[in-house]
């Protein structure tokens, strides 16, 4: 039979005779987000199970060979990530100059959202004191959080974090957050005297200044995230 009258190129109809390993390997390779074991299983027509045995069987071997990559099982699902003791042969490489960390405003946002899901704006400014509108337009710009509903009692915005925080962080869920939420605030215990969607901050007064230092009334919205 030719493929002319199957319609079908020749690999898409011999996927199921494919050697299950290096298949793998190949669409990994490709991925741009971790790949769940149910699409692989469909993708290539085999057997949930065989497909977990597969993957587990080759991040059990990049492991011994102590190969320069691992596959990962994160956010639901896998994908190589290069090896933590080679970082900085790879950051030379990646970043050449370039800023990609997040800044300290930006991680401390970040770190409220994580441990306090889901939580308005004005929460996260009250327990920085400081207004963190800016930074956290850039962290949604980013993909790292995602509107997730609106509080009943106000209307705000709720926002959380996204799987690509996940994928980021290198974690399977949020459940594998350190032990730091018992360390903040809790929401009744915070004075937020705002609402959302109402500057915590006198847009009026006039500016501190260089040097200023960073309380309730100062803005983030210059400190910008790159990644």
């Amino acid at each position: 039979m030719s493929e002319e009258t199957t319609g079908l190129p020749a690999g898409a109809r011999t996927v199921a005779g494919l050697d299950l390993g290096p298949a793998l390997e190949a669409m990994l390779m490709v991925v741009d987000e971790p790949a769940s074991e149910e699409r692989l299983a469909k993708l290539l027509e085999r057997p949930r199970r065989q497909i977990a045995d597969a993957l587990r069987a080759l991040a059990d071997e990049y492991a011994a060979q102590g190969r320069g990559f691992e596959l990962r099982f994160v956010a639901g699902g896998w994908r190589f990530y290069t090896r933590p003791e080679y970082a900085a042969a790879v950051e030379r490489l990646v970043l050449d100059g370039q800023t990609a960390r997040l800044t300290q405003a930006a991680l401390e946002t970040l770190a409220v959202v994580a441990y306090r899901r889901p939580v308005s704006r004005s929460r996260v400014s009250a327990v920085r004191g400081v207004n963190c509108d800016g930074v956290m337009r850039t962290l949604l710009q980013r993909g790292l959080v995602e509107e997730a509903g609106t509080e009943p009692e106000t209307g705000a915005i709720l926002y959380t974090t996204t799987n690509y925080f996940l994928e980021r962080m290198g974690l399977r869920g949020l459940d594998e957050l350190p032990e730091l939420a018992p360390f903040l605030p809790e929401a009744e215990a915070i004075e937020a005297e705002t609402q959302e969607g109402v500057p915590s901050f006198d847009p009026d007064a006039p500016d501190d200044g260089p040097g200023a230092p960073l309380g309730r009334g100062t803005d983030d919205a210059d400190d910008q995230t790159e990644l």
